[in-house]
């Protein structure tokens, strides 16, 4: 009797076990089929409950499962603290109705900045327009410790927006079209060009980006040996009887043209690599403003050898626009704790201009420490004492990112590391969202345009986020810092507008050292580029400018 009894009992146990079993295998089966789990790790606690690690910033959370570990990689506030690794997209919001009100724009402003917590905001980054000035002002009114800047990749277009028309440049670009248009109006000579060994090609402007004017005249300018080859061959003369057809042969033999156009690339050559480091979302690029624009600017002088008469429109043109909408305290704050520049000899981090800009972004934006400590430590930073000093510190300012160089050398200045961490994460440009209104776009197709507009946003939300997700899951571990060859100088601005087109993160550091430091430099360029300042007729383009103003002076 008791035999069988306990027989029963434990096959009722063992049918029972079976079924629990297998409801959690299913449970298992289910939980596991989720993407999220590729982004965190299992373990258990000292208590035995189960934790989830995060793959990215190594987050453990105990509690929750996989659904609150999905709202820390999504960056949601609430419950979680968002993952603090890349760039989170928040939202999208349809402003149509309020973009013209400053005021109302900076309630919307508000509403994230509430959202995210305003001790977790530093920097707001919007468009140029006046509208948003104002917004931003009224912003950092409400919120004292939060800044407000235009996007520098724009102001930067601007600049080159400016240059493009001063008049000997327009006359220069005009040249350039009548060559490049006529090419690809005749299919006889643009099939000759095509035949030529090595032909690419020639890259012809945008309407919206101003440095594919410049890019332009470089792509024509490599191909002047293939194009005066052309004007000069027996086929070409068939060409010879119509108007057009002389006034190209005419221009593309004028060697005047050419200096001309080697001159200009010259000139904004190191405007545009400025460009490219400045319009990457992929790496904080806030931090290398200050010393790209003053290469860029002693560069400009160099190639003029210093003659102001020359150089002196173009730099005017620059100082204009980098004093009314780039010459900021963050910027000068965040220029001065980058340790790539720093420690070397020859740069401006010890100009009055930017010391007086990071004194006073702290005094004005920094309520969260005592000031004369955060001053000693400077002080520390500055001469490289304790942790600032180590060999190690010292060979990897210039490799290393600089916020994280700061993690892990700043721990003898913990307010200064908690300042520098903050400042040198921000990014100068909003090129990212323009790059989310371009994905809203695709998503909104007429095959679409019947969704609702949150469904819309969360498509939007997901699609971004995956991306960011996707590039910082491949982009490189390691670089050679001096490996200048492997970067692209031109393919950037003209590739479609919806392939990724961001500075791999590790080439900011490479692309500013191309630019020149000082006066006592060149400005070098490799083979892709042109050729030495000995190649260039700075008499004749100065000629040129002097008939130039001799005629607005008739005028």
């Amino acid at each position: 009797m008791d035999t069988g009894t306990d027989t029963g009992s434990n096959s009722q146990s063992s049918t029972t076990g079976a079924v629990n079993s297998e409801q959690s295998a299913s449970q298992n089966h289910r939980q596991k089929s989720d993407i999220a789990w590729k982004y965190c790790s299992v373990g258990v606690n000292s208590q035995g409950r189960r934790t989830l690690t995060c793959g990215y910033c190594f987050k453990v959370i105990a509690g929750g499962g996989i659904h609150r570990m999905k709202q820390h990689l999504a960056g949601e506030q609430g419950s979680i603290v968002p993952c603090s690794k890349g760039i989170s997209f928040i939202k999208s919001v349809d402003a149509y109705d309020i973009v013209t009100s400053a005021e109302n724009l900076c309630n919307l402003f508000a509403e994230i900045v509430e959202m995210v917590g305003s001790n977790n905001v530093v920097h707001l980054v919007t468009d140029n327009a006046s509208n948003y000035k104002v917004a931003g002002s009224l912003l950092s009114e409400r919120y004292p410790n939060i800044c407000w800047s235009p996007c520098t990749a724009h102001c930067i277009n601007l600049i080159l927006k400016d240059i493009g028309e001063m008049n000997d440049v327009k006359a220069i670009v005009s040249l350039v079209s009548t060559v490049t248009v006529f090419i690809y109006n005749h299919k006889f000579t643009l099939n000759w060009l095509r035949k030529t060994t090595g032909w690419k090609e020639i890259i012809r402007p945008g309407e919206t980006r101003f440095a594919t004017t410049f890019i332009a005249l470089k792509s024509l300018h490599d191909h002047k040996d293939s194009l005066q080859s052309l004007v000069t061959s027996g086929d070409y003369k068939q060409f010879l009887r119509i108007e057009k057809g002389k006034d190209v042969k005419q221009i593309v033999l004028d060697e005047r043209f050419w200096n001309n156009c080697l001159i200009m690339v010259r000139i904004m050559g190191p405007i545009i690599r400025l460009l490219r480091i400045c319009d990457t979302d992929e790496r904080p690029s806030l931090g290398y403003l200050y010393e790209g624009m003053f290469r860029a600017i002693n560069g400009i002088k160099r190639l003029f050898r210093n003659k102001e008469r020359l150089y002196k429109p173009y730099i005017d043109i620059i100082s204009d626009r980098w004093d009314r909408m780039l010459r900021k305290n963050l910027h000068a704050a965040a220029y001065y704790l980058n340790p790539a520049f720093q420690y070397e000899s020859a740069t401006f981090c010890t100009h009055p201009e930017v010391i007086n800009g990071l004194l006073d972004y702290i005094e004005t934006k920094v309520d969260w420490c005592n000031p004369e400590k955060l001053s000693q430590e400077i002080g520390m930073y500055r001469e490289r004492q304790w942790s600032f000093g180590r060999k190690l510190a010292i060979l990897t300012s210039k490799s290393d990112r600089p916020e994280n160089w700061w993690k892990l050398y700043g721990c003898d200045a913990p307010n200064l590391q908690k300042l520098a961490i903050r400042i040198l994460s921000q990014t100068a440009s909003s090129s990212g969202c323009e790059r989310n209104w371009s994905i809203f776009e695709r998503i909104h197709t007429k095959k679409r345009n019947r969704l609702e507009h949150q469904r819309l946003n969360d498509l939007v939300y997901v699609h971004y986020n995956l991306r960011l997700q996707h590039r910082f899951d491949h982009r490189k571990r390691s670089y050679d810092p001096i490996d200048y060859e492997s970067i692209d100088k031109t393919e950037f601005w003209v590739i479609e507008e919806e392939q990724d087109g961001e500075l791999n993160c590790d080439e900011l550091e490479e692309e500013l050292e191309e630019l020149p430091k000082d006066d006592s430099q060149l400005v070098e360029d490799d083979e892709s580029e042109v050729g030495e300042d000995n190649d260039i007729d700075l008499e004749a383009f100065q000629r040129r400018r002097l008939l130039d103003d001799d005629e607005d002076n008739d005028w």
